[in-house]
């Protein structure tokens, strides 16, 4: 590892790094309900003092609040808690490192900066530690793998789930046009036609798609080609096999299946023709005002599209299935995290203080701290119900959001681990078991931390390269043999260099 890089190097690697964190706002004194203490600590050990960084916005809920003294009085912590403006932040992280003066706890996101901080060993590796600690190291080993430096773990992962990806559909349309649920391509094309041309509305005109894109579709981790691909039986970004040679999904058979049938919808008419300049937000409405029948989102869009939904059409029915294809259910894993906290050599100077400071965010996974972070305080925020679920009362729900939401948001829990259910309507609760039973059919990007020079320097560039090239295929702009020449551009252009700097790092990162 580099040894010898500077602090001041470090603090301007670091800037525009971290993550932002939720909105807070003043809690209530009053005595926490529903909470136990952990078991006895050992004898003349004191509260551990941890202090945190952590973006705010909004308001700062107030010191010594109920939430936060059930915390500390449950993992035997006194808390100091830097709640900095988002505006702030990265200006407020120069300070700290440049001056060497770190949190104990500090919270970051994965990027080629935050890599060469770790590898500039500021930052204690947690790995060898994780089989202690209970609840961390029962957490899917994905959840690790997904933040590791060449093989090495040096961070916790704010937990989210990674298997989340669904789609959210007219239940009632597909009912009225007697459709089943489709599973292969040609099953696709053929249901987003009907629900295109059929009249699934039954208004007489000839107004709805089966399912329209915006002009983000084929970005990020949501990309809607990538779910496609992978439902398809294809790779999730990038495929490797055994010998570590890398293959981009977008010259694989299952992916150019995907573009083709896209290519066949916008051919037809049977997908939005606008779609390369459409924003999200106005794709968006299109769904809300019973226009789309079917739209790729996380498993819990449901509930909350069907709530807006009936706003306009109270009679809509919306259901939420997973991507399922020809191999059975196949999603395209997430990240699995929300950031991931570090904890700095220059704050936590021994491996004793490294271990209690571990086991605190051990010790948020507890049942009693699950409950408290994702439910709240009993007979405040929620209530228990007799078939064993939990329910939020009165306004508990928005207190909920000011008082307990900041914490619950920056800390290490995960929605179905050691918290009892929560009870919602049928389609909240589907969606809920949905996200969390998800990652059994996770298929993860191999890629995702893995170092490549050339892509640090010109990934964006080059990753916009083939998203136009997929967008003028689409749009029947450039046929197969132009594409492919997009292809072979990509690979001159400095492809090449990623698949072969990607193979280096994955072969070092198994030794």
């Amino acid at each position: 590892m580099k040894r010898n890089k500077t602090k001041a190097w470090v603090s301007t690697a670091l800037v525009g790094t971290m993550l932002a964190a939720a909105a807070c706002s003043n809690a209530p004194e009053q005595a926490p309900a529903g909470t136990s203490a952990p078991a006895a600590q050992p004898e003349n050990q004191g509260p551990l003092q941890l202090s945190i960084a952590i973006s705010q916005v909004g308001d700062i809920p107030a010191k010594g609040n109920a939430v936060e003294q059930a915390i500390e009085k449950y993992t035997n912590t006194k808390l100091d808690i830097q709640w900095i403006p988002s505006s702030a932040y990265n200006d407020k992280i120069n300070v700290m490192l440049a001056s060497n003066e770190m949190p104990k706890l500090l919270r970051v996101t994965q990027g080629p900066t935050v890599v060469n901080a770790i590898e500039s060993q500021l930052f204690w590796e947690i790995g060898p530690y994780l089989k202690e600690f209970k609840n961390l190291s029962a957490q899917n080993q994905q959840f690790y793998e997904n933040i590791a430096v060449e093989g090495k773990i040096y961070g916790l992962p704010l937990y989210r789930n990674m298997g989340r990806g669904a789609n959210v559909f007219r239940k009632d349309w597909m009912d009225k046009l007697q459709l089943a649920y489709p599973k292969t391509l040609d099953e696709w094309y053929n249901v987003l036609k009907a629900l295109t041309l059929n009249d699934p509305d039954g208004n007489g005109k000839n107004d709805t798609y089966g399912m329209i894109l915006h002009k983000t579709y084929n970005q990020g981790t949501a990309s809607i080609l990538t779910r496609f691909g992978v439902m398809n039986g294809g790779v999730n970004k990038w495929g490797v096999d055994k010998d570590g040679n890398f293959t981009p999904e977008f010259v694989t058979p299952e992916f150019m299946d995907v573009l083709k049938m896209f290519r066949r919808l916008y051919a037809e008419n049977l997908l939005n023709q606008d779609f390369a300049v459409l924003d999200a937000t106005e794709a968006e409405k299109w769904f809300d005002t019973n226009r789309v029948g079917m739209r790729f989102g996380v498993a819990t869009n449901g509930k909350s599209q069907q709530d807006r939904l009936s706003k306009t059409n109270p009679s809509a029915v919306v259901d939420v299935a997973s991507f399922e294809g020809p191999q059975g259910i196949r999603i395209a894993s997430e990240n699995g995290n929300n950031g991931f906290f570090v904890i700095p050599k220059s704050s936590v100077k021994t491996e004793a203080e490294l271990k209690r400071v571990i086991g605190f965010l051990d010790k948020l996974m507890d049942p009693e701290m699950s409950t408290l972070l994702l439910r709240g305080i009993e007979g405040t925020h929620f209530a228990n119900t007799s078939d064993g679920r939990t329910e939020f009362v009165g306004d508990g729900f928005n207190i909920f959001q000011r008082e307990v939401k900041p914490y619950r948001d920056n800390l290490t829990v995960l929605e179905g681990y050691n918290v009892k259910s929560l009870k919602d309507v049928p389609i909240g609760e589907k969606g809920t078991k949905m996200e969390s039973d998800g990652i059994k059919y996770i298929v993860s990007n191999p890629a995702l931390t893995l170092k490549s020079a050339t892509f640090s320097e010109r990934g964006q560039e080059l990753d916009q390269l083939i998203m136009d090239a997929q967008t003028k295929f689409i749009m029947n702009k450039i046929d197969e043999a132009g594409y492919q020449e997009e292809v072979n551009k990509w690979k001159k252009t400095g492809g090449d260099k990623i698949i072969a700097e990607y193979k280096e790092s994955y072969l070092k990162s198994k030794k």
